[in-house]
């Protein structure tokens, strides 16, 4: 079984546990990329897209941590 190359917004949403405006969002913005297809103009994320976006939003974390040390403010 092969995987489907695009993903509809809902699709996405699922995967990354968001809301549809939430995704939608994303797109808007440009953070995710994605295109307009068809007479109504669905948006479609590329799988490959997505992928890279969550690897992105990895490195991107990774260095907010870096930047911001969790210090526990009970340990004595």
């Amino acid at each position: 079984m092969t995987q489907t190359r695009f993903l509809t917004l809902s699709d996405v949403a699922e995967v990354l546990n968001i809301s549809a405006s939430q995704t939608y969002a994303l797109v808007r913005s440009g953070d995710l990329a994605a295109i307009k297809i068809g007479g109504r103009g669905q948006w479609r994320v590329e799988r490959e897209q997505l992928e890279s976006y969550i690897s992105r939003m990895y490195d991107q974390t990774k260095q907010f941590v870096a930047e911001h040390p969790f210090i526990d403010s009970t340990a004595d």
